[in-house]
């Protein structure tokens, strides 16, 4: 129960703490969640894959973590997909439900998580934190196959007679995350030190401020979300997202056999909430605004007690 505790307090408290911040912040102020989101996505998510894939070396078990994302990615989709028609879902219904299973916060709560986590004891060594890069580089992997298909596959679910696949493809290309990745491994092999260079700093600044801003923005976008009563099919989604998403990761972490502090990173990533933007995508495509927002909404506050029991499961199940 102390643990338990210690975890909730060191790991799980922190990132609540911003987020009401935000919340906060969104009800005194006049807030506009887009251009928040904008310098999320378009400046401090790319500055800070770019930095950490630059400056940590990128060990062939990563492979294996691209391996596990996917093939969570797809039980995820399949599972939720069968469980939509099997509860004899609406068009609309089912691809807004199979989208708040599928698609998780890896970039808001994700990053941050594992940036606290394994920046506290037990993982700080004579004031060091030796093992915040590997964690953090198995978390950027995940947070690649996230956004591209997100911003690929999510918006397709989402506006399924209003999108087509080119459409789809365009929106991929103008993230910049998924050119940050090859341009980091392209500079890794160049004779030149980027660390040196004058505009270092600044990407260091912007890495820097992903983890607050990005819990700052999560607060502002749940303060916009208003309900009446609890969806059935919300209930569903979030025990999915919550019990479901975490359990096929273990087993897909067993069949990898990933060890040590990438399996743990890999399973605490597959228990973080809904992902803010199936409720962005929702509401620009008007498909059951509703339904996403309060899933987004209930996954985050329930995910205070799934998350901390993943956590010290995760350390009792991959000592490093």
């Amino acid at each position: 129960m102390m643990i338990m505790l210690n975890i909730l307090l060191n790991n799980i408290f922190p990132i609540f703490v911003l987020i009401g911040l935000g919340f906060v912040l969104a009800r005194t102020f006049s807030l506009d969640i887009l251009t928040l989101t904008k310098i999320n996505f378009y400046l401090l998510v790319p500055s800070f894959t770019f930095v950490y894939l630059y400056t940590t070396a990128i060990p062939l078990e990563m492979w294996k973590v691209l391996a596990a994302a996917i093939i969570l990615m797809s039980v995820n989709y399949s599972a939720s997909y069968l469980i939509a028609i099997w509860k004899g879902y609406k068009t609309g219904l089912k691809n807004a439900f199979v989208n708040s299973v599928v698609f998780y916060n890896s970039g808001n709560i994700g990053i941050p998580l594992i940036t606290l986590m394994f920046s506290r004891a037990p993982f700080v060594i004579n004031g060091e934190t030796p093992y915040l890069n590997l964690a953090l580089t198995t978390q950027i992997m995940i947070l690649v196959i996230q956004n591209i298909t997100v911003n690929s596959l999510g918006f397709f679910n989402a506006g399924r007679s209003k999108m087509q696949w080119r459409d789809s493809i365009a929106k991929i290309m103008k993230m910049p995350t998924i050119y940050a990745i090859p341009c980091a491994v392209l500079f890794k092999q160049l004779p030149c030190d980027l660390t040196q260079m004058p505009f270092w700093p600044a990407l260091e600044y912007m890495k820097n401020a992903l983890v607050a801003v990005a819990l700052i923005i999560l607060g502002v976008q749940i303060s916009r979300t208003h309900f009446r009563s609890i969806r059935q099919e919300v209930i569903l989604s979030v025990i999915i997202r919550l019990v479901g998403g975490p359990s096929v990761a273990l087993a897909i972490v067993y069949l990898l056999s990933l060890k040590g502090i990438v399996a743990e990173a890999v399973l605490i990533s597959s228990a973080v909430p809904t992902a803010v933007n199936t409720a962005l995508i929702a509401v620009e495509y008007d498909n059951q605004p509703e339904f996403a927002s309060q899933t987004v909404l209930i996954s985050t506050l329930a995910c205070t007690i799934t998350l901390s029991a993943v956590i010290y499961l995760s350390r009792v199940l991959f000592p490093f």
